[in-house]
């Protein structure tokens, strides 16, 4: 029986398989190493695992990339502050990632790829986006995306751009536009900041052409899945297919899986609220890995999981 999955991208269940051989080429998003991971960044995870060990089950081979996201805001302003190169800053954290999946029989993907070993790649794409005018340079020496170029953004989404008056925004980050709409492709550096030198000129990558970038320099131009939390489908994979589209001209992904929200207790997850959970703060509690890993996937992914205590004891 063939596969059926639901696909953002279309808004409806279609048959899945892949666009050539027998290989199904995937990507995932995967962690920003400026912290430990939590439970509902794990309930992605495991979404994505048991595809992986079903697509094989059915016959499949498997190409299956991700991200590793060791250079972005948070981690600039975090090792400036503990006085750490981002390598030093983020190795704790992508290590501790690396565990935490084996704790919960996580299969590692086919590529494990970080972010600050493809710069170059990434500086050069920009470069070509330039080229095509679809990215211009900024006077500080940031890059911008320019969205009014590429007339199918929000197709995934499926938000409508065309009512929004210049003036709102899109994509925070705290850098000069042309337009408020448009998005950085590459943040020029400012006085104590992490840079790199590239063609384009020193600084680093904005979040959204890291995984344009790696995904399609391990799965090519066009590939058949790409899955995440839903939290990401806008506006950073949006800003993915707008990005990677207009330089190859080709469709980027052809399906899209999400993974709903997790709430703890009825409510969002916050360290304000006082239930932010780490996997590692659930095994200091006592709990087993085998329980959290059941109870993460005890509800279909396509719909919302209620974390509870009480749950995670049926669980067990």
């Amino acid at each position: 029986m063939p596969l059926q999955l639901y696909n953002t991208l279309s808004n409806k269940v279609e048959e899945f398989q892949p666009s050539r051989d027998n290989t199904v080429r995937m990507y995932a998003c995967g962690p920003t190493v400026y912290d430990y991971g939590h439970i509902g960044n794990f309930r992605t995870f495991v979404a994505v695992d048991i595809l992986r060990r079903f697509l094989r089950q059915s016959g499949y081979q498997l190409d299956h990339a991700m991200n590793i996201t060791d250079v972005d805001d948070k981690i600039i302003r975090n090792s400036a502050r503990e006085h750490k190169s981002v390598r030093e800053y983020t190795r704790k954290y992508e290590e501790a990632f690396l565990e935490d999946m084996g704790t919960l029989n996580l299969e590692r993907p086919e590529h494990l790829v970080r972010a600050t070993e493809n710069i170059a790649e990434m500086a050069e794409f920009i470069r070509k986006l330039e080229e095509k005018g679809f990215a211009y340079r900024a006077d500080d020496g940031s890059y911008y995306y320019r969205i009014a170029k590429f007339p199918e953004y929000g197709k995934l989404s499926k938000k409508d751009f065309g009512g929004i008056e210049v003036g709102a925004r899109v994509d925070v980050d705290e850098y000069d536009k042309d337009n408020a709409r448009d998005f950085a492709l590459w943040k020029a550096p400012k006085e104590g900041e992490a840079r790199w030198d590239s063609v384009i000129g020193p600084g680093r990558p904005g979040w959204h052409i890291e995984c344009s970038v790696m995904s399609m320099k391990y799965l090519g131009p066009g590939f058949d899945l790409h899955a995440g939390g839903e939290d990401l489908a806008f506006p950073h994979h949006e800003n993915e297919i707008a990005q990677s589209e207009a330089v190859t001209g080709q469709t980027f992904a052809r399906f899209w899986m999400h993974v709903r929200f997790l709430l703890v207790e009825g409510k969002k997850m916050s360290k304000s609220e006082g239930n932010f959970y780490t996997l590692r703060d659930l095994i200091l509690k006592n709990y087993k890995p085998s329980s959290i890993r059941f109870l993460l996937a005890s509800v279909p992914y396509r719909k919302q999981l209620n974390f509870t205590f009480d749950g995670l004891k049926q669980a067990a």
